[in-house]
């Protein structure tokens, strides 16, 4: 039987059930909202790591009972999820693992611990200094302690290093589908989220594995040259997800092809790979984790280098840079990435936006406007 994208839209159902089976036999599992929690580090421990970052506005209502209206939606529907009990993967969490990415979402974890067991890894964002990585190490070190006594768990180095390996292969394979629309675009932008964001929920890592390996080897066989071209367009800036996927989805309707998202839901951490030649594996988690080039970052230069590499090898025509409403970061550090993008000479379109669809109609017009200045 062959994959396809269709097989990955169906991964957070069977994890879920799979995830139950494993709670009722005595297994952990361990919440997490960030690409900045190292997820080797809770395989290590033997438990599940899930993702738990809000991408849906129906709990928003919810959290704002608690939480200010003017902030973040991903803020919002992540708490609103756990303030409401309506995400399983929250349910079935027994930890969950937070960091200090922004100011928002720190204090949101002051509030989540009612609800949870919540810990909080304390972010360095000076990261080119070497006390910024020598901190990043002991919060790594900490939170290894922490899982060892919340799951009541030996993480050996042994086990850190078979995590890395596995990790390390699932995210070569990630960007290996990725990297095929490079050509010919073999998937759409809705396609890509599907694959990229579902993954995350996977309880089984050799399956997703396999998987992702099978996927990229179908798509390879099946590219069908000639067909009509679409203005190819680049997607930067906030994570999207199932459920906040408007804009791509706007483009699509438009005319144009999503061939490669920047995101953190995308293309941002796919290059990383943890570095098994260092002898120590909490060192070598610790640069990679470091080297993600999120918006928090100050300064954030590989993020600009990232996006300079994917505009000529994805040979971008534009570039869409999406900001959730309240996120400061990403909105100041769009000035930086126009200026990169018009200096490539490509249209460059800058959208704040929240999770409602209040305003589809405007982005509508905004995207048909930028897809005819690459026609």
């Amino acid at each position: 039987m062959t994959i396809n994208v269709e097989d990955f839209t169906h991964i957070r159902e069977t994890s879920l059930i799979k995830i139950k089976e494993a709670k009722d036999g005595g297994q952990k599992v361990v919440g997490t909202y960030c690409t900045y929690c190292p997820q080797e580090m809770i395989l290590a421990a033997g438990a599940i790591p899930v993702s738990l970052c809000g991408t849906s506005e129906k709990p928003i209502a919810a959290a704002e009972e608690v939480l200010p209206r003017n902030l973040c939606p991903l803020i919002k529907s992540s708490y609103g999820f756990a303030a409401t009990d309506t995400c399983p993967f929250f349910h079935f969490s027994d930890l969950i693992i937070g960091e200090t990415t922004c100011d928002g979402k720190k204090k949101m974890f002051e509030i989540m611990q009612d609800i949870k067991p919540v810990h909080v890894m304390q972010l360095p964002h000076l990261h080119q200094l070497d006390a910024a990585l020598k901190l990043w190490i002991t919060e790594l070190r900490r939170l290894r302690s922490v899982l060892e006594t919340e799951l009541g768990v030996e993480i050996t180095e042994e086990k850190l290093w078979e995590a890395i390996d596995k990790v390390n292969r699932e995210t070569a394979a990630v960007k290996a589908i990725c990297d095929l629309n490079k050509g010919e675009p073999v998937l759409s932008g809705l396609d890509l989220l599907t694959v990229t964001w579902s993954r995350n929920f996977s309880s089984d890592k050799d399956r997703m594995f396999s998987m992702l390996k099978e996927l990229q080897e179908e798509l390879a066989a099946s590219r069908q040259a000639g067909s009509a071209p679409k203005p190819r367009v680049l997607l930067t800036g906030c994570p999207v997800g199932v459920g906040s996927e408007k804009v791509i989805r706007l483009v699509e309707e438009a005319g144009g092809c999503i061939v490669a998202m920047e995101n953190c839901s995308g293309y941002k951490t796919l290059e990383l790979q943890t570095d098994t030649g260092l002898s120590d594996p909490i060192v070598a988690l610790a640069q990679k984790y470091m080297s993600i080039p999120c918006s928090c970052m100050s300064p954030n230069p590989y993020r600009l280098e990232l996006l300079q590499r994917m505009i000529k090898e994805f040979r971008a025509d534009a570039v869409v840079d999406l900001t959730w409403q309240a996120c400061h970061t990403y909105n100041i550090e769009a000035f930086e990435v126009g200026k990169l993008v018009r200096g490539n000479g490509l249209p460059y379109l800058h959208l704040e936006s929240d999770y409602s669809s209040s305003d589809l109609e405007t982005l509508k017009i905004r995207i048909e406007a930028l897809l005819e200045m690459v026609a």
